[in-house]
Protein backbone atom coordinates (compact mmCIF):
# COMPACT_ATOMS: atom_id res chain seq x y z
CA UNK A 1 0.00 0.00 0.00
CA UNK A 2 1.47 3.51 -0.59
CA UNK A 3 0.47 6.59 1.42
CA UNK A 4 0.34 10.31 0.51
CA UNK A 5 -1.07 13.57 1.39
CA UNK A 6 -3.69 15.86 -0.02
CA UNK A 7 -2.20 19.34 0.50
CA UNK A 8 -5.21 21.84 -0.51
CA UNK A 9 -3.43 23.16 1.68
CA UNK A 10 -5.79 24.63 4.18
CA UNK A 11 -4.74 27.72 6.37
CA UNK A 12 -6.41 30.14 8.49
CA UNK A 13 -6.83 33.85 6.38
CA UNK A 14 -5.51 35.53 9.20
CA UNK A 15 -1.97 33.90 8.59
CA UNK A 16 0.53 35.43 6.45
CA UNK A 17 0.35 33.47 3.24
CA UNK A 18 4.12 34.20 2.26
CA UNK A 19 4.99 32.15 5.74
CA UNK A 20 2.04 29.49 4.71
CA UNK A 21 3.57 28.74 0.95
CA UNK A 22 6.99 28.42 2.47
CA UNK A 23 6.05 25.95 5.34
CA UNK A 24 3.56 23.93 2.63
CA UNK A 25 7.06 23.45 0.64
CA UNK A 26 9.21 22.57 3.60
CA UNK A 27 6.38 20.30 4.51
CA UNK A 28 6.38 18.40 1.03
CA UNK A 29 10.31 18.09 1.51
CA UNK A 30 9.82 16.56 4.60
CA UNK A 31 7.05 14.32 3.42
CA UNK A 32 10.21 13.03 0.71
CA UNK A 33 12.75 12.80 3.03
CA UNK A 34 10.80 10.11 5.36
CA UNK A 35 9.07 8.43 2.62
CA UNK A 36 6.04 9.12 1.69
CA UNK A 37 5.10 7.88 -2.01
CA UNK A 38 2.69 10.75 -3.19
CA UNK A 39 1.68 14.57 -2.20
CA UNK A 40 -1.11 16.09 -4.47
CA UNK A 41 -1.47 19.89 -4.42
CA UNK A 42 -4.29 21.71 -4.49
CA UNK A 43 -6.10 24.52 -7.00
CA UNK A 44 -8.68 27.38 -5.69
CA UNK A 45 -9.31 30.77 -6.13
CA UNK A 46 -11.71 31.83 -3.25
CA UNK A 47 -12.51 31.47 0.24
CA UNK A 48 -9.07 32.58 1.81
CA UNK A 49 -8.28 29.35 3.14
CA UNK A 50 -6.76 27.28 0.09
CA UNK A 51 -4.11 29.71 -1.81
CA UNK A 52 -2.26 27.56 -3.85
CA UNK A 53 -3.85 28.64 -7.43
CA UNK A 54 -1.87 26.90 -9.78
CA UNK A 55 -0.44 23.45 -8.32
CA UNK A 56 1.30 23.14 -11.48
CA UNK A 57 3.71 26.32 -10.51
CA UNK A 58 4.01 24.51 -7.00
CA UNK A 59 4.95 20.99 -7.92
CA UNK A 60 8.11 22.97 -10.20
CA UNK A 61 8.94 24.20 -6.86
CA UNK A 62 8.43 21.46 -4.72
CA UNK A 63 9.99 19.06 -7.58
CA UNK A 64 13.40 21.30 -7.27
CA UNK A 65 13.34 20.33 -3.38
CA UNK A 66 12.22 16.86 -3.93
CA UNK A 67 14.07 13.71 -5.04
CA UNK A 68 11.98 10.53 -4.95
CA UNK A 69 7.72 12.01 -4.10
CA UNK A 70 5.55 11.76 -6.95
CA UNK A 71 3.82 15.24 -7.07
CA UNK A 72 0.21 15.74 -8.24
CA UNK A 73 -2.47 18.16 -9.13
CA UNK A 74 -4.95 17.96 -6.85
CA UNK A 75 -7.12 19.13 -9.16
CA UNK A 76 -6.95 20.52 -11.96
CA UNK A 77 -9.90 22.14 -12.50
CA UNK A 78 -10.26 21.48 -16.21
CA UNK A 79 -13.36 23.90 -16.91
CA UNK A 80 -11.45 26.65 -15.98
CA UNK A 81 -9.03 26.20 -18.58
CA UNK A 82 -8.57 26.16 -22.01
CA UNK A 83 -7.65 21.68 -22.67
CA UNK A 84 -4.45 22.78 -24.35
CA UNK A 85 -2.95 24.67 -22.23
CA UNK A 86 -3.40 21.99 -19.46
CA UNK A 87 -1.97 19.24 -21.97
CA UNK A 88 0.87 22.06 -22.47
CA UNK A 89 1.82 22.83 -18.69
CA UNK A 90 1.67 19.21 -17.66
CA UNK A 91 4.14 18.29 -20.76
CA UNK A 92 6.32 21.10 -19.40
CA UNK A 93 5.93 19.82 -16.00
CA UNK A 94 6.46 15.98 -16.82
CA UNK A 95 9.88 17.14 -18.19
CA UNK A 96 10.57 19.27 -15.19
CA UNK A 97 9.48 16.53 -12.57
CA UNK A 98 11.71 13.33 -14.83
CA UNK A 99 8.23 11.67 -14.54
CA UNK A 100 7.52 12.29 -10.91
CA UNK A 101 3.97 14.03 -11.88
CA UNK A 102 0.61 12.99 -11.05
CA UNK A 103 -2.42 14.84 -13.18
CA UNK A 104 -5.74 14.92 -10.98
CA UNK A 105 -8.26 16.39 -12.74
CA UNK A 106 -11.64 17.52 -11.75
CA UNK A 107 -14.67 20.12 -12.25
CA UNK A 108 -14.06 22.59 -9.84
CA UNK A 109 -15.10 22.27 -5.76
CA UNK A 110 -15.68 25.58 -4.90
CA UNK A 111 -18.93 27.27 -6.20
CA UNK A 112 -17.32 30.92 -5.90
CA UNK A 113 -14.55 29.95 -7.97
CA UNK A 114 -17.56 29.48 -10.92
CA UNK A 115 -19.34 32.25 -9.76
CA UNK A 116 -16.15 35.18 -9.97
CA UNK A 117 -15.75 33.52 -13.44
CA UNK A 118 -19.00 33.75 -14.73
CA UNK A 119 -19.24 29.96 -14.96
CA UNK A 120 -22.89 28.02 -14.16
CA UNK A 121 -21.39 25.52 -11.56
CA UNK A 122 -24.10 23.02 -12.95
CA UNK A 123 -22.45 22.58 -16.34
CA UNK A 124 -18.93 21.98 -14.70
CA UNK A 125 -19.03 18.41 -15.07
CA UNK A 126 -20.44 18.46 -18.65
CA UNK A 127 -17.12 20.80 -19.59
CA UNK A 128 -14.37 18.73 -18.08
CA UNK A 129 -15.97 15.27 -19.74
CA UNK A 130 -15.38 17.30 -22.85
CA UNK A 131 -11.80 19.09 -21.51
CA UNK A 132 -10.87 15.16 -20.39
CA UNK A 133 -11.80 13.83 -24.18
CA UNK A 134 -9.38 16.80 -25.65
CA UNK A 135 -6.62 16.80 -23.52
CA UNK A 136 -6.21 12.91 -23.96
CA UNK A 137 -6.85 13.34 -27.85
CA UNK A 138 -3.88 16.07 -27.96
CA UNK A 139 -1.64 13.20 -25.94
CA UNK A 140 -2.52 9.91 -27.90
CA UNK A 141 -3.71 10.49 -31.50
CA UNK A 142 -1.65 11.25 -34.35
CA UNK A 143 -1.87 14.52 -36.17
CA UNK A 144 -3.79 17.84 -35.80
CA UNK A 145 -6.80 18.07 -33.44
CA UNK A 146 -10.16 19.70 -34.21
CA UNK A 147 -12.38 20.14 -32.14
CA UNK A 148 -15.49 22.90 -30.91
CA UNK A 149 -17.76 22.77 -28.22
CA UNK A 150 -19.35 26.31 -26.53
CA UNK A 151 -16.80 26.92 -24.48
CA UNK A 152 -13.31 26.24 -26.39
CA UNK A 153 -12.05 25.35 -30.08
CA UNK A 154 -9.04 23.42 -31.12
CA UNK A 155 -8.13 24.25 -34.58
CA UNK A 156 -5.45 21.57 -36.54
CA UNK A 157 -3.63 21.78 -32.84
CA UNK A 158 -0.84 20.02 -31.73
CA UNK A 159 1.44 19.41 -28.85
CA UNK A 160 4.74 20.89 -29.87
CA UNK A 161 6.71 18.19 -27.77
CA UNK A 162 5.60 14.92 -26.06
CA UNK A 163 5.64 14.37 -22.63
CA UNK A 164 8.51 12.88 -20.43
CA UNK A 165 6.28 9.43 -19.55
CA UNK A 166 4.43 8.08 -22.78
CA UNK A 167 1.71 8.29 -23.46
CA UNK A 168 1.31 10.40 -20.91
CA UNK A 169 1.97 10.83 -17.45
CA UNK A 170 -1.14 9.31 -15.01
CA UNK A 171 -4.18 10.93 -14.61
CA UNK A 172 -6.65 10.18 -11.92
CA UNK A 173 -10.13 11.56 -12.18
CA UNK A 174 -12.01 12.57 -8.85
CA UNK A 175 -14.91 10.76 -7.92
CA UNK A 176 -16.73 12.01 -5.01
CA UNK A 177 -20.59 11.11 -4.86
CA UNK A 178 -22.15 11.30 -7.82
CA UNK A 179 -21.95 8.81 -10.06
CA UNK A 180 -20.07 10.91 -13.12
CA UNK A 181 -16.94 10.80 -11.81
CA UNK A 182 -16.54 6.95 -11.20
CA UNK A 183 -18.25 5.98 -14.85
CA UNK A 184 -15.92 9.36 -16.88
CA UNK A 185 -12.88 7.38 -15.24
CA UNK A 186 -14.32 3.58 -16.65
CA UNK A 187 -14.96 4.95 -20.25
CA UNK A 188 -11.12 6.24 -20.48
CA UNK A 189 -9.84 3.66 -17.94
CA UNK A 190 -7.93 5.98 -15.81
CA UNK A 191 -7.72 5.73 -12.04
CA UNK A 192 -9.96 7.28 -9.66
CA UNK A 193 -9.41 9.55 -6.75
CA UNK A 194 -12.52 9.52 -3.82
CA UNK A 195 -11.95 12.49 -2.01
CA UNK A 196 -14.68 12.41 0.33
CA UNK A 197 -14.36 8.49 0.89
CA UNK A 198 -14.41 8.71 4.70
CA UNK A 199 -17.81 11.07 4.43
CA UNK A 200 -20.50 8.98 5.67
CA UNK A 201 -21.80 9.85 1.97
CA UNK A 202 -18.96 8.96 0.49
CA UNK A 203 -18.83 5.67 2.09
CA UNK A 204 -22.15 4.77 1.20
CA UNK A 205 -21.12 4.98 -2.64
CA UNK A 206 -17.45 3.61 -2.77
CA UNK A 207 -18.25 -0.16 -3.45
CA UNK A 208 -20.94 1.27 -5.95
CA UNK A 209 -18.02 3.72 -7.73
CA UNK A 210 -16.28 0.75 -8.21
CA UNK A 211 -18.97 -1.30 -9.65
CA UNK A 212 -19.80 1.72 -11.68
CA UNK A 213 -15.83 1.79 -13.02
CA UNK A 214 -15.83 -1.94 -13.88
CA UNK A 215 -18.58 -1.84 -15.77
CA UNK A 216 -17.48 1.16 -17.87
CA UNK A 217 -14.06 -0.20 -18.34
CA UNK A 218 -15.79 -3.83 -19.58
CA UNK A 219 -18.22 -1.49 -21.89
CA UNK A 220 -15.41 0.44 -23.34
CA UNK A 221 -12.84 -2.23 -24.21
CA UNK A 222 -10.15 -1.15 -21.43
CA UNK A 223 -7.93 -3.13 -19.02
CA UNK A 224 -9.62 -4.94 -15.80
CA UNK A 225 -9.82 -2.67 -12.93
CA UNK A 226 -6.68 -3.05 -10.60
CA UNK A 227 -7.66 -1.83 -6.76
CA UNK A 228 -4.16 -0.55 -6.06
CA UNK A 229 -4.57 2.51 -8.42
CA UNK A 230 -7.56 3.62 -6.65
CA UNK A 231 -6.52 6.43 -4.08
CA UNK A 232 -9.03 7.33 -0.91
CA UNK A 233 -8.93 10.06 1.59
CA UNK A 234 -9.08 10.68 5.19
CA UNK A 235 -7.78 13.12 8.03
CA UNK A 236 -4.98 11.66 9.98
CA UNK A 237 -3.08 13.45 12.96
CA UNK A 238 -1.47 10.73 15.42
CA UNK A 239 0.88 11.29 18.70
CA UNK A 240 2.00 8.46 20.94
CA UNK A 241 -0.94 9.07 23.00
CA UNK A 242 -4.43 9.86 21.80
CA UNK A 243 -4.66 12.21 24.63
CA UNK A 244 -1.28 14.02 23.48
CA UNK A 245 -3.10 14.01 19.78
CA UNK A 246 -6.11 15.72 21.13
CA UNK A 247 -3.60 18.46 23.22
CA UNK A 248 -1.97 18.79 19.57
CA UNK A 249 -4.83 19.51 17.45
CA UNK A 250 -6.19 21.91 19.98
CA UNK A 251 -4.17 24.51 18.90
CA UNK A 252 -5.75 24.95 15.74
CA UNK A 253 -9.28 23.01 15.09
CA UNK A 254 -11.36 25.45 16.26
CA UNK A 255 -10.84 27.23 12.91
CA UNK A 256 -9.66 24.05 10.65
CA UNK A 257 -12.84 22.10 11.91
CA UNK A 258 -15.13 25.23 10.73
CA UNK A 259 -13.73 25.08 7.21
CA UNK A 260 -13.19 21.33 6.77
CA UNK A 261 -17.12 21.04 8.23
CA UNK A 262 -17.95 24.46 6.41
CA UNK A 263 -21.24 22.55 4.88
CA UNK A 264 -23.91 23.57 6.18
CA UNK A 265 -26.29 20.29 5.48
CA UNK A 266 -23.19 18.41 6.37
CA UNK A 267 -22.60 19.58 9.81
CA UNK A 268 -26.60 19.42 10.44
CA UNK A 269 -26.31 15.92 9.53
CA UNK A 270 -23.62 15.37 11.58
CA UNK A 271 -24.90 16.77 14.72
CA UNK A 272 -28.35 15.08 14.39
CA UNK A 273 -27.15 11.71 13.92
CA UNK A 274 -24.66 12.37 16.79
CA UNK A 275 -26.99 13.52 18.89
CA UNK A 276 -24.43 16.41 19.69
CA UNK A 277 -25.51 20.06 20.02
CA UNK A 278 -24.38 22.63 17.88
CA UNK A 279 -22.08 23.86 20.45
CA UNK A 280 -20.18 20.48 20.87
CA UNK A 281 -16.77 20.11 20.92
CA UNK A 282 -15.68 20.69 17.65
CA UNK A 283 -12.96 17.70 18.18
CA UNK A 284 -16.20 15.68 19.23
CA UNK A 285 -17.98 17.06 15.84
CA UNK A 286 -15.29 16.22 13.81
CA UNK A 287 -15.03 12.42 15.58
CA UNK A 288 -18.75 12.11 14.86
CA UNK A 289 -18.15 13.44 11.20
CA UNK A 290 -16.17 10.23 10.70
CA UNK A 291 -13.60 12.45 8.51
CA UNK A 292 -10.50 10.81 10.08
CA UNK A 293 -8.58 9.94 12.99
CA UNK A 294 -6.87 11.96 15.72
CA UNK A 295 -5.26 9.71 17.86
CA UNK A 296 -2.57 7.00 17.60
CA UNK A 297 -0.68 5.04 15.45
CA UNK A 298 -2.92 1.67 16.35
CA UNK A 299 -6.00 4.22 15.86
CA UNK A 300 -4.79 4.82 12.30
CA UNK A 301 -4.14 1.68 11.61
CA UNK A 302 -7.67 0.36 12.38
CA UNK A 303 -9.13 3.52 10.72
CA UNK A 304 -7.60 1.93 7.57
CA UNK A 305 -8.25 -1.44 7.72
CA UNK A 306 -12.15 -0.54 8.50
CA UNK A 307 -11.35 2.29 5.13
CA UNK A 308 -10.28 -1.27 3.31
CA UNK A 309 -12.91 -3.56 4.40
CA UNK A 310 -15.64 -1.06 3.20
CA UNK A 311 -14.14 -0.08 0.34
CA UNK A 312 -13.47 -3.48 -0.84
CA UNK A 313 -9.58 -2.62 -1.14
CA UNK A 314 -7.91 0.51 -2.53
CA UNK A 315 -4.07 0.93 -3.03
CA UNK A 316 -2.81 4.50 -1.83
CA UNK A 317 -4.03 6.56 1.57
CA UNK A 318 -4.18 10.36 1.14
CA UNK A 319 -4.10 12.09 4.37
CA UNK A 320 -6.01 14.95 4.10
CA UNK A 321 -3.97 18.26 5.73
CA UNK A 322 -5.44 20.47 8.20
CA UNK A 323 -3.78 23.09 9.65
CA UNK A 324 -5.00 21.73 12.91
CA UNK A 325 -2.01 21.19 15.22
CA UNK A 326 1.33 23.31 15.27
CA UNK A 327 4.29 23.20 12.43
CA UNK A 328 6.55 21.15 14.48
CA UNK A 329 3.55 18.59 15.83
CA UNK A 330 2.18 18.39 12.49
CA UNK A 331 5.70 17.04 10.83
CA UNK A 332 6.23 14.77 13.88
CA UNK A 333 2.75 13.36 12.94
CA UNK A 334 3.58 12.57 9.60
CA UNK A 335 7.49 10.88 10.95
CA UNK A 336 5.24 9.05 13.21
CA UNK A 337 2.95 7.77 10.51
CA UNK A 338 5.89 6.45 8.44
CA UNK A 339 7.70 4.92 10.85
CA UNK A 340 4.39 2.84 12.77
CA UNK A 341 1.89 2.90 10.36
CA UNK A 342 2.72 2.85 7.03
CA UNK A 343 5.32 -0.95 7.48
CA UNK A 344 1.92 -2.20 8.88
CA UNK A 345 0.46 -2.09 5.54
CA UNK A 346 3.79 -1.98 3.32
CA UNK A 347 5.17 -5.59 5.10
CA UNK A 348 8.20 -3.59 5.51
CA UNK A 349 8.67 -4.85 9.00
CA UNK A 350 7.49 -7.83 9.03
CA UNK A 351 9.88 -10.19 9.19
CA UNK A 352 11.99 -7.98 11.71
CA UNK A 353 8.89 -8.48 14.58
CA UNK A 354 8.87 -12.47 13.25
CA UNK A 355 12.89 -12.53 14.10
CA UNK A 356 12.11 -10.47 17.04
CA UNK A 357 9.37 -12.82 18.69
CA UNK A 358 11.52 -16.09 17.67
CA UNK A 359 14.88 -14.29 19.27
CA UNK A 360 12.66 -13.17 22.56
CA UNK A 361 10.49 -16.72 22.71
CA UNK A 362 14.14 -18.23 22.66
CA UNK A 363 15.78 -16.15 25.34
CA UNK A 364 16.20 -18.82 27.77
CA UNK A 365 17.77 -21.24 25.72
CA UNK A 366 19.92 -18.56 24.11
CA UNK A 367 20.82 -17.72 27.94
CA UNK A 368 21.85 -20.83 28.34
CA UNK A 369 23.75 -21.21 25.34
CA UNK A 370 25.83 -17.77 26.46
CA UNK A 371 26.45 -19.22 30.06
CA UNK A 372 27.79 -22.44 28.61
CA UNK A 373 30.14 -20.70 26.61
CA UNK A 374 31.16 -18.72 28.88
CA UNK A 375 31.70 -21.49 31.19
CA UNK A 376 33.88 -22.94 28.25
CA UNK A 377 36.02 -19.91 27.22
CA UNK A 378 36.82 -20.07 31.49
CA UNK A 379 37.76 -23.46 31.59
CA UNK A 380 40.21 -23.07 28.69
CA UNK A 381 41.66 -19.97 30.13
CA UNK A 382 42.36 -21.69 33.49
CA UNK A 383 43.48 -25.15 31.69
CA UNK A 384 45.85 -22.98 29.39
CA UNK A 385 47.26 -21.08 32.89
CA UNK A 386 47.69 -24.90 34.97
CA UNK A 387 49.27 -26.01 31.44
CA UNK A 388 51.49 -22.88 31.67
CA UNK A 389 52.66 -23.14 35.28
CA UNK A 390 53.26 -26.83 34.93
CA UNK A 391 55.92 -26.33 31.91
CA UNK A 392 57.29 -22.96 34.28
CA UNK A 393 57.40 -25.53 37.19
CA UNK A 394 59.54 -28.67 35.43
CA UNK A 395 61.58 -25.99 33.71
CA UNK A 396 63.01 -24.60 36.61
CA UNK A 397 64.03 -28.03 38.04
CA UNK A 398 65.88 -28.64 35.65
Amino acid sequence: MKFGVFLGPEHKPSNNPTWDLDRDLEFVEHLDKIGFDEAFIGEHHSSGWEIISSPELFIAAAAQRTKNIKLGTGVISLPYHHPLMVAERITLLDHLTHGRLIVGVGPGALPSDAAMMGLDYTSLRERMEESLEAILALFTEEGLIDRKTDWFELNQAQLQMLPYTRPHPEIAVTAVISPAGANLAGRYGLPMLALAAATPAGQKVLASHWNMYSEQLARHGKAEPDRKDWRLVSCIHIAPTREEAERQVAYGIDHAARYALRDASFLQAVLDTSGLPADAPWLDIFRASELGVVGTPEDAIEHIERMQEISGGYGTHLIRVLDWANPRDTFDSYELFAREVAPHFQDSSRRRVENWTTFSGSENEFQKALTAANERARNRYEAERSADAARGGAGAAK
